[in-house]
C-alpha cells in the first residue's frame, strides 16, 4: 500500500525563529505557527479553533526564516510530519509531532504594508539575488 507523507499550512508565526547550528554546520531554525480554523457553531455564532504547530527549517532556508521571519508574519509552510520523542529531565517520556519544512513561502501582510509589497526572498532564493518588481502600473496604462 502507497503512503503519503504531506503537509500544508497557512498560519502566523507565534514567536520568531530560533537559529542554531549542528556541529556539521547546518543551520536549523525552530518556529511556531498558528493555524485559525473557522467553525460552524450554533445559528451565526461561529467558532474559532487554533492549531499549534511546530516547524523546523534547514541549512539555508533556515537562515532565510531566521533572517526575514517574525513573530505575526504570515507564511505558507510545506513539509512532512515527524515523530519527535525523548525522555524529559524528570524522566518522563515525551512525544510530539513536527512539520520538518520543505518549503516556506512569505506571504503578504496584506493592506498595513500599503499596498504593494516588495516581496521576500522564497526559500529558493540565493543570497545576493536581487528580486525585481514590476513598475506599478495607473488605471490609465491598463488597456482595457
Amino acid at each position: 500500500m502507497a503512503s503519503l507523507n504531506r503537509v500544508f499550512l497557512l498560519g502566523n508565526l507565534t514567536r520568531d525563529p530560533e537559529l542554531r547550528y549542528a556541529p556539521n554546520g547546518t543551520a536549523i531554525a525552530r518556529f511556531g505557527l498558528a493555524v485559525n480554523t473557522q467553525r460552524a457553531g450554533q445559528g451565526d455564532d461561529r467558532k474559532e479553533e487554533v492549531c499549534f504547530v511546530d516547524i523546523v527549517a534547514f541549512g539555508r532556508q533556515a537562515e532565510t526564516a531566521s533572517e526575514y521571519l517574525s513573530k505575526g508574519r504570515p507564511v505558507l509552510v510545506e513539509g512532512r510530519l515527524q515523530w519527535q520523542s525523548w525522555e524529559g529531565k524528570d524522566g518522563q517520556r515525551r512525544s510530539k509531532h513536527e512539520v520538518i519544512a520543505d518549503r516556506i513561502q512569505f506571504m503578504s501582510r496584506g493592506r498595513e504594508d500599503g499596498g504593494m509589497e516588495r516581496p521576500a526572498p522564497t526559500s529558493s532564493s540565493r543570497a545576493g539575488d536581487e528580486l525585481e518588481m514590476p513598475p506599478a502600473f495607473e488605471d490609465d496604462d491598463i488597456p482595457f
